[in-house]
């Protein structure tokens, strides 16, 4: 019996030997650049709601296609969130930044709110063009009443931002880069419409 428990215990540390070590992660932010402050402020409130990603985009691995039609991820990194917190956190900084818009709010947050945004991610990752990785977002947002869930306008914003160089901190840069321009745009956008649809309501209430 002895022998056999030292026999089993041998065994058991062999096992171990050979079980494969954790992969050493390095865990990204999402850079960004704040906006400059706008003016005038605006009177409605408004809920930004995490974009609905597919398998591939709801998660926190960093895509990348190194041609057309295959699929990879980069291996020892990760975002620090997934991928559509990661880019909501990011919405909500620029309309901080922006400052217009002073009500602000998440989904999980349930609060209360004049109008949402609403969005599917379609695309974030990486891709190679003539040997260089550019980052690639497209974004379907859609701008919502929040008391009868109306759809107020509707809109495709797609950016991409080549890297300097193929190593992931350039990349991760480049991600950078673009969601700040795609931040830009639709910050812009959401006041522009937002206002729209608030003045119209105003008139309809008359």
């Amino acid at each position: 019996m002895k022998r056999l428990t030292l026999l089993l215990a041998a065994t058991l540390l062999g096992a171990c030997s050979i079980l494969p070590q954790s992969e050493p992660l390095d865990i990204y932010l999402l850079p960004s650049a704040a906006l400059p402050a706008q003016t005038p402020r605006v009177d409605w409130s408004l809920r930004i709601n995490s974009p609905v990603g597919n398998q591939l985009l709801d998660g926190t691995r960093i895509v990348v296609l190194p041609e057309p039609g295959r699929v990879n991820t980069y291996q020892g990194v990760r975002w620090s969130e997934r991928t559509p917190q990661l880019l909501r956190g990011r919405l909500l900084d620029a309309f901080h930044d922006d400052g217009r818009v002073q009500a602000l709010s998440n989904e999980e947050q349930r609060l209360q709110a004049d109008l949402e945004l609403v969005s599917d991610l379609r695309s974030f990752h990486s891709q190679y063009r003539d040997g260089r990785p550019e980052a690639l977002i497209q974004l379907d947002v859609r701008l919502v009443d929040a008391r009868d869930q109306r759809i107020l306008a509707s809109r495709r914003f797609s950016v991409s931002q080549p890297a300097l160089d193929t190593s992931i901190a350039s990349v991760v840069t480049a991600f950078g880069q673009a969601g700040d321009q795609l931040s830009h745009e639709l910050v812009d956008w959401t006041l522009a419409e937002g206002q729209r649809a608030t003045r119209q309501a105003a008139r309809t209430d008359i």
